[in-house]
């Protein structure tokens, strides 16, 4: 009980140290603000960790944080190649072609009306199917390697990305695009010149949501055959032969891997729309 009793009174100083950063007059410091979350997080692991140990808890039901984390040290080889099998062939493949082309398209729906009257109800009804119904499907199309993996995914990133960028499209004013063409521009011209612009934050809304979505949706299409590699499979497999520190250990790859992505496209997002109200912080 000592060490849960330790956990709790680190967890109450913790929370009061934040609860007095985020008060104070040096809350919009960009070190604070990087501190507290930090800070926060640490202290959830720390709890997580007193908790277990203090409780008794079965690693089966719950590994403590150590646990994982020797886990990690001892697995990094099968990480390493289930990372591969799932991010890089699957998740990253799949998100470049589904992004590409969601993009392509949603110009070539800028272009005719009746695609945007016609394409737009079909690609929303088909974002609202669930990928355990997709996914099934598609590997039995593409077989049980990282192709099928990536189809799912490019069918998961590709209407988010397609909505968002036709919406963009519209958000100049009619008057900027009269002036436009009072200046004798072409329509390629006023595409790149004013409507992409303008259109950047909306593409980049939808680039974060692919990023989220296409882990999601690589390692949920391994739970429907894969090889003997993977994400979704090491997870399927680990419960099932009772490793929850391997599960937790493939879990935190993913988060990882999904947070990093984001930041990446947040990042690219700051440098291209340093110009938008939401980037001025």
């Amino acid at each position: 009980m000592t060490v849960l009793y330790g956990a709790l009174a680190f967890w109450l100083a913790a929370w009061g140290v934040n609860t007095i950063l985020a008060r104070s007059r040096w809350s919009d410091l960009r070190a604070v603000r990087i501190f507290v979350p930090v800070l926060f997080g640490f202290t959830l692991l720390v709890l997580w960790q007193g908790l277990v140990r203090g409780l008794d808890v079965s690693p089966v039901i719950l590994p403590a944080p150590t646990d994982i984390a020797a886990t990690f040290a001892n697995e990094t080889d099968t990480l390493w190649v289930d990372f591969v099998q799932t991010v890089l062939k699957g998740a990253l493949t799949g998100y470049l072609l589904g992004c590409s082309v969601g993009f392509l398209t949603a110009l070539l729906i800028d272009r005719s009306a009746f695609l945007t009257a016609g394409l737009l109800p079909v690609g929303n009804f088909v974002a609202a199917l669930p990928i355990i119904g997709i996914a099934p499907i598609l590997v039995s199309w593409f077989g049980f390697d990282w192709h099928s993996k990536a189809a799912v995914v490019v069918v998961m990133v590709f209407f988010p990305v397609l909505v968002n960028v036709v919406q963009g499209l519209k958000e100049t004013d009619p008057m900027q695009r009269d002036l436009m063409r009072t200046y004798g521009a072409t329509y390629g011209q006023t595409l790149m010149k004013l409507r992409l612009p303008a259109a950047m934050p909306f593409v980049f809304n939808g680039l974060k949501i692919a990023t989220t979505l296409a882990l999601i949706g690589a390692i949920v299409a391994e739970y429907f055959g894969s090889p003997i590699r993977g994400m979704g499979f090491r997870i399927s497999t680990g419960v099932g032969s009772l490793n929850i520190p391997l599960v937790w250990a493939e879990i935190t790859v993913a988060a990882a891997v999904g947070t990093t992505l984001y930041g990446l496209v947040a990042l690219i997002e700051k440098i291209v729309t340093f110009w938008h109200p939401s980037q001025r912080v």
